[in-house]
């Protein structure tokens, strides 16, 4: 990578050497922001997704595990656990929260979180898997290693974010939750998501 160029979040960017025990995140948008960022896969940059419609405010620093891609691996996983109607994997890099009792001013930037669980969501037929995570050394959470660690009313905050965040209020749910996982599984569906995207980009090269 020349050092004279930034690296792309998704591809210049590794799933960290210790992966899936602990990996890295690059986040794009963080409690605070009134507006949905995403990168744009093409460029490289953060871009505008939409604006926040209503009150409901992401609970943690959210982004992605760069070098990931979820497709027939994360769909099959689901598929062996349950949810037989799930046609693909969303397509996208798997996404990751990450927990901390820090406060930060703004996305786009990198660090390191060790999964501790993760929600099963499946939105419109597609694999959306939801990896928590915890900050590496923070204070208050860095010393978890199961989603059991955290406050249940935590976990059914998180939950009901993420069962909210994509809904009109006059609409039918768009997604749902199948099951909530601890480490061992949310590791699996990380190393799911690296395998598919080896195979995405031998098949985009």
């Amino acid at each position: 990578m020349n050092p004279k160029f930034t690296a792309h979040p998704w591809h210049g960017i590794s799933a960290g050497e210790n992966a899936p025990e602990k990996v890295n995140v690059y986040v794009e948008i963080v409690p605070s922001d009134t507006i949905k960022y995403e990168v744009d896969k093409s460029t490289g940059l953060l871009k505008v997704d939409r604006p926040q419609k209503f009150s409901n405010v992401i609970p943690a620093a959210y982004g992605f595990i760069p070098q990931t891609y979820c497709e027939e691996e994360v769909r099959d996983l689901a598929i062996s656990n349950g949810s037989v109607d799930v046609k693909e994997g969303d397509k996208d890099p798997l996404d990751i929260l990450v927990l901390s009792s820090h406060y930060f001013h703004g996305g786009n930037f990198i660090c390191e979180a060790i999964p501790i669980g993760g929600f099963k969501m499946i939105d419109k037929g597609e694999a959306d898997d939801k990896i928590i995570s915890v900050l590496v050394d923070d204070q208050i959470y860095g010393k978890m290693r199961d989603i059991s660690d955290l406050p249940e009313a935590q976990i059914k905050r998180l939950q009901h974010y993420f069962l909210s965040y994509k809904n009109l209020a006059t609409e039918e749910a768009l997604v749902r939750i199948d099951d909530i996982y601890g480490a061992e599984h949310a590791k699996k569906i990380i190393e799911a998501s690296r395998h598919d995207y080896e195979k995405y980009l031998s098949e985009n090269k």
